[in-house]
Parts: structure tokens; sequence; C-alpha cells
């Protein structure tokens, strides 16, 4: 077929389409009667609208004020005279939608006036079916939600002022464009199906296939054949035209899709977390309609919070989603409380993210889930295949790697080894979507781009609108239904993740390997954006270690109780902030502000915990007399290694104070306590760090410690998520000075203050200190942070010549070049760290360690006469003004420490500085002693809890730490009689642990191995 007759005949097709088609898809249309009521402020359950305060309203008429709740009163009769079936009979309401993409705005969700939800209405999804007939008479209830359109495409990322509800104006958002009763006509409607399918066929085949010619053959004989004057009548024959073409059967080498319905709900993003809620009910609904309507279709929901937010919300939606979760269509899957970012939360919070989501998918359903479901998030730790084994999982899924700016991922179906060398199946979806619509492009695409061909050949395909939620339509379906098997696209299986991963297992006997973690060339910024959410984030994993820790010890020495449902909520909460768009600070104001509002009271309680627990740990009668400290003042040392002379888990005197001097010179300042020597110029930046006993200068030549650098940080898309390599090219040190003074703190410590102001508004003040004894100089930056797009970072040179850095992740570290030899390398510009990074050489390192910073580069440089130095920076803010033009505005406190030392010295620092000692007055006794402790310091006893099954029994969760195998004794501070070696979910596993004595085990560990142990009291 010549190329102008194919061009002919696709204009013809799709201009039959739009204007005889799609019009006569329709029969008939009836007008409905219409009021409204608008909510003053925060949405109303259904039981609470007052329905006699309805008003008349019109089609045409503007409503819903930015982030407001309209409720629609829609009533009337269906005519006598149509010759339909209740399931042709549909209302149809167009809320003012914008058609440039499915989310993000305007969505409605109808309810019977017995407050039963039918569906919700969206912008490609704007229908309910009311199960009337001729002559019936109806009232339904439209609960629309005017949510701003804050990405408005994603086009030019404009700052918005309607991210925060405190901010926005009043103004209606939007028009009601439409509001009828529709005869629908289900054979054209077929027919539209039919050549949709075919057409996007076509659009993918080469200009010279057979196939393509005879498809676009059958097309034009459907116009032919098609009356344009009496579309209903003739719509059968223009199927039959069709019939060939969707009946030529898929080649036997065709792609195997499995298409999984899905609707990816952000569990906060461009809307707050209420809104969420409302989105789950919205979706869940769409998803239960489509399943009385097709018995074959499944649809796989991830986040155990969403399932319970529906459970306390809607419980009659939550009903009869169960009833289809026990029927296996509505497929909870994951595992996890949300689909959380995995870079930044902590390891015990990845590992209680799936605790809390297998036992509310498992308690509600009693489901344990097979695979972990991560479409979205921002790469992914190498920590995480341990943790997800030792959850039970035997798959994992993402998707986001496609969204890489330098190099495309090698496979797509693979095993993932993590840093301790557990490995776990991966599948990452050839379509590079995770709301495919099932086009014929989109299927095309995922069989082109598959990248393990000629060794497997199936894929998996999430279909159905997401991010703002919606899920799978009923057109989706149908094209499922007409690509199952059809010459020229992929094979179309409606099908399950279980089905898939072990169908693809099975096909591909020997993966391929990719080893350490999954790095995302994008969305660098997440590591720094909204540095209060990400403080309040480490700050509370930490206050929850402690609580734990402490109300056990408690629970064990005293028989006080042990606060449960006070910790299950902190945790609950935590996780649900570490979600992928609010741990990484890329939702709006809204979301950050309420974040920050939920540390502060997650702190207050756990606070009062550990308050608690403590006091009756050092209360006036303690036992054992030659412990005791009567009425002294103590320090308690909730980390797990030693810090400042207070052993792991225990407890000391209060010492001696003798503060460091600082020494002014006539060219600075010099700060000596014998293991290192500070000096530092009239700036206050450091020229020399010299350890003392190695006699070994930390500064290279011609460089300065402590320097901070402001940066231009104008990516090119995505504010908030990106940062460019470009930035770079902009930077400037901020040496000048308002002033730089010594200062005594509170502890009494002495310390080099400095003031710099920055433009005409932001204030850093550093405080610089060395303790006695110490191997680490800390600094303390407070910053009153007034620019806009701007980045600023703290380096550090450091005269250690490394081809690579330690960066510690979830229960160890990675590794990764400072060189950029290849591609991969050069892509992997910033990278995240949790408490400490380190570059060494033989016998000689430097870690720089934080309380709160997770963004990082660290670089290799030319060094004055000969060799290399390394950089090592924290970034340590940002000001992007999309989506949210205030992020980070405002004060912040920021404490960094750098340590002369190997990794253990380096993650010492970076314990002493997320679990400070605590200063107490009470009494030590025997009671305060350690419940659980390691006798090597590389096996960490990371986590001190009571089972959560309630049981009294102690869980001590443990790792190692250095990537060195151990054999290490773990002491209890008490009699038990068993320890059991568990999964995550404390249910005992095949045993590698030796009793060796009536309070000590012993463990062999692998590098970086994972242990839980479970220990019942003697």
């Amino acid at each position: 077929m010549p190329d102008r007759d194919s061009h002919r005949i696709e204009l013809r097709v799709d201009r039959f389409v739009r204007e005889r088609l799609q019009p006569a898809s329709v029969v008939a249309t009836a007008s409905v009667a219409l009021a409204a009521w608008e909510a003053p402020d925060e949405p109303v359950p259904f039981e609470e609208v007052p329905h006699d305060a309805f008003t008349p309203f019109r089609v045409g008429t503007s409503w819903g004020k930015p982030w407001g709740t309209t409720w629609f009163e829609v009533s009337g009769t269906v005519p006598v005279d149509w010759d339909a079936g209740a399931e042709d009979i549909e209302l149809k309401m167009d809320l003012g939608f914008s058609l440039t993409q499915p989310g993000f705005q305007a969505e409605g969700l109808v309810w019977s006036p017995e407050g039963v939800i039918l569906k919700a209405l969206e912008p490609f999804n704007d229908y309910v079916r009311l199960g009337v007939r001729p002559g019936d008479p109806f009232r339904v209830y439209v609960e629309a939600a005017s949510n701003p359109d804050i990405g408005a495409g994603f086009i030019d990322f404009r700052p918005s002022g309607l991210g925060r509800k405190s901010a926005a104006s009043s103004d209606a958002l939007y028009a009601l464009r439409q509001v009828e009763l529709l005869h629908r006509d289900p054979e054209v409607g077929e027919l539209i199906a039919d050549v949709w399918t075919l057409r996007g066929l076509a659009k993918e085949l080469p200009e010279g296939s057979p196939r393509r010619a005879a498809i676009l053959t059958a097309l034009d004989e459907m116009v032919d054949v098609v009356d344009p004057t009496d579309v209903s009548g003739t719509a059968s024959t223009g199927r039959a035209a069709l019939a060939g073409a969707l009946a030529s059967p898929a080649a036997a080498t065709a792609h195997t899709v499995y298409a999984v319905g899905h609707a990816h709900i952000d569990s906060a993003w461009l809307w707050p977390v209420r809104e969420t809620i409302r989105k789950c009910a919205r979706t869940f609904s769409n998803v239960l309609d489509l399943m009385e309507q097709d018995p074959d279709f499944t649809f796989a929901c991830s986040s155990a919070q969403q399932f319970a937010w529906i459970r306390d919300g809607y419980p009659k939606l939550f009903e009869r989603v169960r009833a289809r979760v026990l029927e296996g269509r509505f497929i909870p899957v994951g595992g996890m409380w949300v689909e959380s970012d995995t870079n930044m939360p902590g390891g015990e919070a990845l590992v209680r993210q799936f605790i809390e989501g297998h036992r509310f998918f498992f308690d509600e359903f009693g489901l344990e889930c097979r695979e972990v479901w991560l479409p979205d998030s921002f790469g992914h730790s190498g920590a995480l295949p341990q943790i997800a084994r030792a959850a039970g999982a035997d798959s994992f899924l993402t998707q986001k790697l496609s969204w890489n700016e330098v190099n495309q991922f090698p496979h797509h179906t693979f095993l993932w080894e993590g840093i301790d060398g557990t490995r776990i199946f991966t599948h990452f979806p050839p379509v590079d979507t995770y709301s495919a619509v099932l086009s014929g492009g989109e299927l095309a695409h995922a069989e082109r781009n598959f990248r393990d061909k000629g060794h497997a050949n199936t894929s998996l395909v999430p279909f159905g609108f997401g991010d703002g939620g919606g899920g799978p339509t009923r057109e989706m379906i149908a094209a499922a239904r007409r690509t199952r098997s059809l010459e020229g696209s992929p094979r179309v299986l409606l099908s399950t993740p279980s089905a898939f991963f072990d169908d693809a297992k099975r096909e591909l006997a020997v993966p391929a390997v990719w080893v350490g973690e999954l790095y995302l060339e994008f969305h660098r910024g997440t590591y720094t954006s909204q540095a209060r959410t990400k403080r309040g984030n480490r700050r509370s994993e930490h206050l929850l270690h402690e609580a734990e820790l402490w109300a056990a010890t408690a629970t064990v020495r005293t028989g006080a109780d042990y606060p449960y449902e006070q910790l299950e909520a902190a945790w609950r909460l935590v996780l649900l902030q570490q979600f992928h768009d609010i741990l990484p600070g890329s939702s709006i104001g809204w979301v950050h502000d309420q974040a920050v509002q939920n540390y502060e009271r997650i702190a207050d309680a756990l606070e009062g915990i550990i308050t608690t627990a403590i006091a009756v740990l050092t209360g006036e009668d303690g036992s054992s007399e030659e412990l005791r400290l009567d009425g002294a003042e103590l320090r308690l040392n909730g980390a797990p290694v030693p810090v400042d002379g207070v052993p792991a888990f225990g407890f000391a005197p209060m010492p001696d104070h003798t503060p460091v001097p600082i020494i002014e010179t006539d060219t600075g300042y010099t700060i000596d306590n014998g293991v290192l020597r500070v000096v530092l110029d009239s700036a206050g930046l450091v020229t020399s760090l010299l350890d003392v006993a190695a006699d070994r200068e930390v500064v290279p030549p011609g460089q300065r410690l402590g320097i901070l650098q402001l940066f231009q940080d104008t990516p090119t898309t995505w504010d908030a998520w990106d940062i460019d390599v470009s930035y770079r090219a902009s930077g400037s040190d901020l040496i000048d000075t308002d002033s730089v003074s010594i200062v005594t703190l509170a502890d009494g410590t002495s310390a080099l203050r400095t003031i710099r102001t920055v433009g005409s508004s932001t204030v850093i003040a550093q405080t610089i200190s060395l303790g006695a004894g110490s191997n680490a100089v800390d600094y303390e930056t407070r910053i009153d942070w007034r620019e806009r797009q701007r980045m600023l970072k703290l380096a550090f040179p450091v005269d250690v010549h490394a081809d690579a850095a330690a960066s510690e992740i979830q229960f160890g570290h990675i590794v990764r070049p400072t060189h950029t030899n290849t591609s991969w390398d050069l892509a992997r510009f910033e990278t995240p760290a949790h408490r400490w990074v380190h570059v060494g050489e033989e016998g000689f390192g430097v870690g720089v360690a934080n309380d709160s910073t997770y963004g990082h580069d660290i670089t290799r440089h030319a060094r004055s006469g000969g060799g290399t130095y390394s950089v090592v920076r924290q970034t340590l803010l940002r000001a992007p003004l999309f989506p949210d033009p205030e992020a980070d505005q405002g004060e912040h406190t920021l404490r960094t420490a750098i340590v002369v030392g190997d990794i253990g010295e380096a993650m010492r620092q970076g314990y002493r500085l997320n679990i400070p000692v605590r200063e107490v007055v009470g009494v030590a006794s025997d009671r305060t002693a350690p419940l659980a402790r390691s006798d090597r310091e590389n096996v960490v006893v990371e986590t001190v809890k009571l089972a959560e099954d309630r049981t009294g029994d102690v869980v001590i969760r443990l790792y190692e730490a250095r990537g060195a195998r151990s054999t290490a004794t773990i002491r209890f501070g008490f009699p038990f009689a068993t320890v059991r070696e568990t999964d995550l979910f404390e249910r005992e596993v095949a045993a590698s642990v030796l009793t060796a004595g009536a309070r000590e085990v012993t463990v062999d560990m692998r590098p970086f191995q994972l242990m839980t142990l479970r220990v019942t009291r003697g």
C-alpha cells in the first residue's frame, strides 16, 4: 500500500471516529435536577451532610474554591421511551475537567441516598452506572473535590501559591460543564474499541508491512460499510469488517505481557494526606465497579496504610474490598506500610515498613505478600534485598530506573544482589510506565525495549491511571481483550503479579545479576529538599530506638507496662511520612507543614515514654548497693556503641568537665586536645588538622576545611527533585565573615563562632569545637535561610588518596567510586548517605558524620606535590520553587563532625551525633545494665524491643557493620530460657545461633548480615 494511501486512510478513519462514531455512542440524553451545598471548610462525611441546605445549581456555574468540597444532588427520572437495559443507562458529569492529564484536578465520589459509594468521577472516567431502567426515578450525591491542578501538565514548573490551603485564594477553580443522563449504545462503543486497538497497532508497524496494509484496508472498509446517518444500525456491520483483522493471531514468538490492573496513588504529593484518603475511596470504588462488570479483571494495590484509611473511614467500602481480596481479585501487594523511599529511611524503619504492612495484610486478609512493589521510588538502597528476603519476599518490582538521564539499565528481569550477598528476583517493566493504558504504542514499546530477549520473553505491565489515582477503565480492559492474541502485537494476558513472577522465574532459569544499589540517575535533589522533614524523620527514628530500648529495659527489670499502642502509633506515622514524595521533599508546602507538626507530636510522645522509663530505671529504690550512685547526675547512652566514655546502652557518672581551650594567635586560632591539633585562620577555616599520634596532616597543601559554598540551583525540570551537574559551574566560597569570636557553649565547651551574611538576608552562624580526648572536630551550622534557587554545601578537602568512598546505608555501608572512569560513575555525582561517609588509605582515613543530612558528593582532585586528595561535601540546603515556593525558608540547625580514624570511628561519631548521651539525676543500679550487648564492635545491636505478639519476649536486631565475617558473643542482662533466630516477623527460622552459657549466645555473621534474635526470658 503506497504511503499516501496509508495516510489518506488514517485521516479518514480518525475523522470518522471523531465526528461519527463517538457522537453515535450515545443514543439519547435526558436532563436532570441539580442542587449543591459547599462545605465551609474541611470535608465532612456523608452522614454529616446537611441535605436540607442544598440550593439549586445550574450547569455552567462556577464552583469550588481551592481544596474545597462541594456536594451536588443529582436527581431525575429515566425517560420511559428509552429502549435500554440498566447496563446502558449512565449519569455523565463533567466537573470542569482538563483533559491534558488524568488526575491532579477536580474529582468526584458518587453516593447513593443510603450512603453507599457507587463510583468516582474523573477526567477520563466521567460516568456512573445507576442500575435504573426506563421509568425509574433516581437520586445520587456527588462529593466533588476542587483540588487545584498544581502540576499544570508539568511543562514549566512555575511556583504556585495554591500548595498551602491557608495561602490560597477563595476564587472558584472550576465550572460545571455537563450533567446528563445517557443512554449508551454498547455496540457502537465496542466498534470504537475495535478501531482504537487496530489503529494503534497500525501506527507501530513498519510502513511496508503486509499486516499494516491489511489493518488499514479493514479500517477503510469499516468506514465504507457504516452508514454515517445510521451508525447505531450499522455498527455491527462495521465490526464484521474488522473481525478478520482482529482474529489474526499473534506470532508464536510474540512477547507476552502480563497486564495487571493498578493505580499508583501517591500517599501525599500535590495534595495533602487527607485528600489521598478520598482518592483511595474513589479509586477503590472504580475498581469494584469494574469487577462487577468483568469477572476476569484483577487489581493489584500496595500500601497497607491506604487499606487502613479505607477500613477506618469507609467501613462499608472496605467490606466490599475485603470480599474481593478473599476472592483473589483485589490483590494486596508489596507488603509494606507505604511505598516508601528506600534511600533515606533508617534500617529499622525499613524493617518496620514490612512488619507493619505484613501485620495489617495478615490480620485483615490472612495474606502474606511475596513481592516488594515500589514502581515509583527514587532509586533503591543496596540493603533492600536482604531486608526484603527477611520479610519473606522473593520478588521485587520497580519502574523508575527508566528515568535515568545517562545510562540505560541493562536488564529488565534479573537477580539483584545486595551488600550482604542476598539476591532477589527483580523485574523492571519495559513498558516504562506504571500507569499504562494498554495502547498499541505502549505494547510495542514494551516488546522493543525488553533487554533480555533471547533468554526471556515476558514482562509485566501495570495498567490504570496513577499518581493521583483513578485506576483502570473499561476502555483499558477492552483493549486487553482485543490484544490477547493479535498479529503484530505482544500477547496481553489479564493476570496477577504472582502469576507473572512464577512464570518469569520458570522462563529465565539463569538470570543476570546486578550487584549493589539501584541508583536513579535523576531526582538527586530529593536527598536534600525540605530539610525540616528530613531532620524530623532522622530524629523520630532515633527517638523510637531509644523509646523501645528504655521501655523494654524498664519492663524486663521492673515489670513496668510496655507502651505497645503508643509505639505502634508513632511508628506508623513515621512510616507514612517516609512515603516517596514526603521524606524526599517533593510535595506541596501543606504536606511538609503537616509533616513537621507530626514530628513535633511524635517527639513529645516519645520523650514522654523515654522519661518515664528512665525514671523507673533510676528511681531511688534500686538494688545492688555496689552500683548505687544516689542522687548523682548520670549519663545514659542509648547508642549501641560507646559514646563519650559511656558504654553502649549503659550509664556512667558525670565526668569532670575540662574544656579544651582555644588559643588566639596572630594569624588565627589553635585548638589542641592532645589527639588532634586544629589550626584555623582569621576567617574561621581550618588550615591544619593534625593527627598527633600518627603525625599525619589531614588538610591537603593549599586547602582549607569547613568551607561553606553557595551554588545556583536551577534544574532543567522537576525543581524539588533534581540537581543538575551544571550547578558546579556556578559555585562561590563563603569566606568573608561578619565576626569571629571565642564563645562558651551551654555545656561549658569552648568554641569558635563565625557569623556570615549571604546577600542581604541569609545569616549563617557556625561554631567549631573540639572535645577533650576526641578525634572529631564538631561543626554546628545555624542558618536563617532566605535564598531562592540556591544550594548550600559544606566542603571538607582531606589529604586522602582514595578511588572510592564508603557511605553508611541501612545495616552497613556501600562503597562508591570517586572517579569518573565510566558513564555510570559520572552520573553518580550526588549520592545519599545516612549518618556518615568515609574516605581512606591503608591505615589512615577521615570520616564526615552528620545529624540530619543525606545528600553528599565526594570527589578526587590533583594534589599539589603529586597524587590526589579527596573532597567530601555535605549538601545542607536547597531552595526550589516547585512545588513549594517556600521550601526551606527560615531557620535550620545542622551538626557535622569531621573524624580522623577508620570506618568504625566514623560510625561511632555518627551514633554520637544522632543519639546524644542523656543527662539525668537518679540512682544507677543493675536495673540500668544493658539488656543486650555485643563483644565485637563490628557486630552492632541496633534494636532492643519487646516482641510484636506481646508475649513479653525480648527481640534484638543486630548487624555486621564493617563488611567482615565475624563471630560475636551477645550477652544478655537477664536469664533466658531460649534464644531463637527469626525472620523480621519474629518467627523462627533455621538457627545459626549457638547457646554458650546462661546469659549469652555466640553468633556467626557474614559481612553486613542482618539478624533478628527472639529471647524468651527465663
